[in-house]
């Protein structure tokens, strides 16, 4: 302070002819120290600033520059606040102090410490630690600062295992328990946001017994003090500093100190002393060295001489400038690039403050301004404590932080980081493993966010991201992989050719329609022979017909379905069975007919000959056909995706459009069939030699079984083995028709020609 206020006075661009006078008192970083020197400064003192000169304005405090911590900040600015004397913090950081309302003439040159919060949240964030440890001074600067960290970390996402709070004062038994609180911790990293003198207290702790390695994460306060890198314990602690910065002339300055200066002065007569461990005359006791007048400071190797680590001293040096500036602004006046100052000029310390609001000025590549909050831009630089090969600890510079830059481009790490225990690798701080794709996370009862497990995703649905707190459905038409991490399209699942049940199933329907051509070219071969013409041979050949026709109905069955398929399986099989069973009831009527005929004065065959029995035919088999023209112009069946029946695949079935159509449909044959096997049953007794009604009657037997069977294994058969039921159920009644009707007869008129004759026919049965 005192050089920058030479440099100043010194100048001919900055207060031209005014001369700053100045005060300097020690703290000691106590609040009631503190508070004493601020009511002597409010009330104003007699006593001359700057003794070379004549003062134009003894006695009266434009600005105060101080206190370095917050505290005892806060304690100053509540009373010279209410005298609108402006005070220019170089280090109390408390976010508090941006208040307005509370402290309307307080400024600083150090970021606040809601920037540093935010930034180390997001340092913390950008390494991946969500469990983390907090520690923190029982102070105004560690409280308010551990609040801001904790509200900032939260948003992050981030885990606090403990937080504890220490003061340098306190007792012994109470720093135990903090450095207890430490080695039972699960969380590696921790945050410390605490005055360097209090932190040393608590690593002096930790070093009396073995503690588990951790890795530090610093506040300025502690992390860029050179004397705090004795403690190897931290090695490899980040944190955030102010930005080092070089003083032009400032190292000459501090070098140029003379005995008799220093004898001047109170402060530096206690350097001094301390310095090269002797006394001056006037204050040295009979027993102690006296300090000869010929000690040369150039030869010391202490941080006073090291102006390569600036980093508080530049705050300090920007406090002072900017409120030369805002003196400046008030009492003089820059015309053709030489400013004119009136020293004369009477100025209050409320217009001192009016001008701070306003400064804006570069010194030494440094821009310096304050919002509206009193606060500076914040620019940190990113320091790592890195061990040398010789075992010492140095602070390195790694990267940067600016917040005035946009979101997410704050940092910039641009040096290789070294961690605790000298690691290169970055350490791992969590709770719980991070849980991978396909699982969701499911929250430990009692403990905080980042503490849960790992639970699988439910069936039916995926996550596709690391830790997600929950998984989303698939798709209706889509379905989890195994991993349950991606959602595939459901597999489309129909009774198709290429399946070994569908070719089978096609089999038999080929076979069967190539049993009934074979067995209509026998009839058609010995259709002059008394079996053939006995037995009706028009319906005969019109029965083969329509059980090839049924056979081959069964093949629309199979394949995907399509709006015709659907429309063309159901209206197919109805038709063609209809017309089978006509063709079944009209021989069997023949059978009744004929032996009633033989009754002496009967006339009846000629009400049901040839003409009415193809009438009968086409009669029953154009209702059904009127049905199937009803059911298909109202609501036709039509090709739909099940996604009931399954939730891993897609059935590709037909929907019956109107299941009353269907069950009509099926009814109506049904209703032929038993009216059929009514009639069978009747003529079962009649002469076996004649007798076609017998196995008619194992046939309708057979075709009624296979139906009602058909409709519970129909309703409870899921898929495509509904399909196959169907299927089954027309060709075991097609072929239970085909074996039971002309299976005899083709028998008698391949293997037993010799019964195939009138006679035998004619014969009647013995008893």
């Amino acid at each position: 302070m005192v050089f920058t206020i030479e440099e100043i006075n010194n100048s001919t661009e900055l207060l031209p002819g005014i001369k700053l006078g100045y005060q300097i008192h020690d703290s000691c970083a106590s609040v009631p120290l503190a508070m004493h020197v601020t009511f002597q400064l409010s009330n104003g003192l007699d006593r001359v600033f700057y003794t070379r000169e004549e003062c134009s304005q003894s006695g009266m405090v434009m600005a105060i520059i101080g206190e370095s911590g917050s505290t005892q900040s806060i304690s100053m600015s509540r009373i010279i606040g209410a005298f609108n004397i402006p005070q220019v913090s170089h280090f109390a950081t408390c976010a508090c102090l941006s208040d307005k309302q509370q402290y309307p003439s307080f400024f600083r040159t150090i970021p606040s410490d809601q920037f540093q919060a935010d930034a180390l949240a997001k340092l913390v964030k950008h390494f991946g630690w969500t469990w983390i440890g907090a520690v923190r001074s029982d102070s105004d600067y560690g409280n308010n600062g551990m609040a801001s960290f904790l509200d900032a970390a939260q948003k992050e996402g981030i885990c606090v295992e403990y937080s504890e709070s220490f003061y340098r004062t306190y007792p012994r038994s109470r720093i135990q328990r903090v450095a207890e609180v430490i080695r039972r911790s699960t969380s590696l990293v921790i945050v410390a946001f605490a005055a360097s003198g209090d932190l040393k207290i608590l690593l002096e702790e930790l070093s009396r017994k073995p503690s588990p390695p951790r890795q530090w994460i610093g506040s300025e306060s502690w992390v860029t003090n050179p004397d705090m890198l004795k403690f190897s314990a931290c090695a490899g602690a980040i944190g955030f500093g102010i930005q080092q910065s070089v003083i032009p002339g400032l190292r000459e300055f501090l070098l140029g100190l003379s005995p008799t200066t220093v004898a001047a002065s109170p402060l530096l007569t206690e350097f001094w002393e301390d310095a090269f461990n002797c006394r001056l005359a006037k204050s040295a006791a009979i027993d102690e060295r006296v300090c000869h007048g010929n000690e040369d400071i150039k030869t010391l190797q202490d941080p006073y001489t090291d102006t390569s680590q600036l980093r508080i001293s530049n705050m300090v040096y920007k406090a002072v400038y900017a409120i030369a500036h805002a003196i400046h602004n008030e009492v003089c006046q820059d015309t053709n690039f030489t400013a004119q100052c009136d020293k004369f000029t009477r100025i209050d310390s409320k217009q001192v403050v009016s001008q701070l609001k306003k400064v804006h000025f570069s010194q030494n590549g440094y821009d310096v301004s304050f919002d509206a909050n009193g606060d500076p831009v914040a620019r940190y630089e990113l320091v790592n404590w890195q061990k040398r090969e010789s075992g010492s600890i140095e602070m390195v510079t790694v990267g940067r932080y600016d917040a005035s830059l946009p979101e997410g481009q704050e940092f910039r790490i641009n040096r290789m980081l070294t961690w605790v225990e000298g690691s290169t690798e970055v350490p791992v701080s969590v709770c719980s493993d991070s849980c991978p794709p396909g699982t969701r996370k499911v929250l430990q009862k009692g403990k905080p966010v980042c503490c849960y497990d790992c639970t699988p995703c439910p069936e039916g649905e995926i996550s596709n991201a690391t830790d997600s707190p929950d998984c989303s459905p698939c798709p209706k038409e889509f379905w989890p992989n195994a991993e349950r991490d991606t959602c595939l399209p459901k597999p489309i699942e129909f009774l198709s050719f290429d399946e070994a049940l569908g070719i089978i199933l096609a089999a038999f329907s080929v076979a069967g329609a190539c049993l009934a051509i074979i067995t209509a070219a026998v009839f058609f071969r010995h259709r002059t022979s008394p079996i053939v013409r006995a037995n009706n041979s028009e319906l005969s050949f019109l029965l083969l017909f329509s059980l090839t026709l049924c056979f081959l109905c069964s093949l629309t069955f199979i394949g995907a379905p399509s709006d015709w398929s659907c429309m063309l399986r159901h209206t197919a099989f109805g038709i063609t069975f209809v017309l089978c069973i006509s063709c079944v009831l009209g021989k069997t009527i023949v059978v009744l007919m004929a032996f009633k005929a033989t009754l002496p004065g009967s006339n009846v065959m000629k009400w049901f000959g040839p003409p009415q029995q193809r009438m009968t035919v086409v009669i029953f088999t154009f209702i059904q056909v009127l049905i199937c023209i009803i059911w298909l112009l109202l609501r036709p069946p039509f090709p739909m995706k099940n996604l009931t029946i399954f939730k891993e695949r897609i059935i590709l079935e037909c929907a019956l459009g109107s299941s009353i159509g269907f069950w009509v449909v099926l009814g109506y044959i049904g209703l032929l069939a038993v009216f059929c096997f009514v009639l069978a049953v009747l003529a079962r007794k009649l002469p076996d030699n004649f007798n076609e009604a017998k196995m008619i009657t194992f046939s309708m037997l057979i075709f009624c079984a296979v139906w009602i069977t058909f409709i519970p294994a129909y309703v409870s058969s899921p898929g495509k083995f509904t399909v196959a039921v169907e299927i089954f159920a027309i060709l075991a009644s097609s072929f239970g028709l085909i074996l039971c009707i002309f299976a005899p007869k083709c028998f008698i008129i391949l293997f037993k020609p010799e019964k195939n004759t009138k006679k035998h026919l004619m014969n009647k049965n013995q008893s």
